[in-house]
């Protein structure tokens, strides 16, 4: 009991510390220094001033020149893709930008910022990265409407890439379309890649339209599936217009 008592009068404060040391660094490492941080704002605190109206001015205009970069920057690799999907096509698109586009009729229709004066007309085909988007359905000198293919009364000769079976989609206000076939039995399968059909009156065949999510072959009076569309209907800021080459009628 000596021997104990005279090794802790040698070597109790040393072992202490180093417990305290040894405790202080594994709290810090578990609340990764947040007491720390707020202890030393505690303390700082009466020696802060607060900052002045002009300071206040400068930090919010600072931080407003820092969004509008983030803002430029994500517009600018938005507009690189695009023009970058428009080189892979053989005929040259009109770039142009969504300027118009109603919280109540968000899956109907788009207002675009180019017309008339840039060579956009009726019936002219909307594309975005993705596939099909739809179809100008008015044009005034600097502005278009496109008709989205999510609209309820959208209607689109549909063939599945894989077996050519044939039908037509109809939007539903949605990023999800109905695809109804022509065939009483078609062949069709989850996942089956669905494009635009060589017998559209509207469309060109071979525009990319979605994926098949799932089928019901019982239902009446027609077979049908649900595709998932593949353009970002819902988050388009910018299109790409191409001509209409064919004459066009009623789907």
């Amino acid at each position: 009991m000596y021997i104990l008592r005279r090794w802790w009068d040698k070597h109790g404060v040393a072992v202490v510390l180093g417990g305290l040391t040894l405790s202080l660094a594994w709290f810090v490492r578990q609340t990764q220094g947040a007491a720390l941080f707020e202890a030393y704002q505690l303390l700082t605190r009466p020696l802060q001033s607060e900052p002045t109206q002009e300071e206040r001015l400068t930090n919010a205009k600072v931080l407003e020149l820092q969004q509008r970069q983030i803002e430029l920057e994500s517009q600018n690799q938005k507009l690189k893709e695009l023009l970058n999907y428009s080189k892979t096509k053989d005929q040259q698109g009109i770039l142009a930008p969504i300027i118009g586009r109603s919280a109540g009729h968000w899956w109907q229709h788009v207002t675009l910022g180019r017309g008339s004066r840039d060579g956009i007309k009726v019936h002219s085909i909307v594309m975005a990265p993705g596939g099909l988007v739809g179809q100008i359905v008015n044009v005034t000198p600097n502005t278009s409407r496109v008709l989205l293919i999510s609209d309820a009364t959208s209607r689109v000769g549909a063939v599945i890439s894989r077996s050519r079976s044939m039908g037509f989609i109809r939007g539903q206000g949605s990023n999800r379309a109905v695809l109804q076939f022509f065939d009483k039995v078609p062949d069709v399968r989850r996942g089956d890649a669905v494009s635009t059909s060589p017998v559209s009156k509207l469309f060109p065949a071979g525009l990319p339209l979605g994926r098949v999510e799932s089928v019901n072959l019982d239902k009446s009076p027609a077979p049908e599936a649900v595709i998932e569309l593949t353009a970002p209907l819902d988050a388009l800021e910018w299109v790409i217009v191409y001509p209409q080459s064919r004459t066009v009628d009623p789907e």
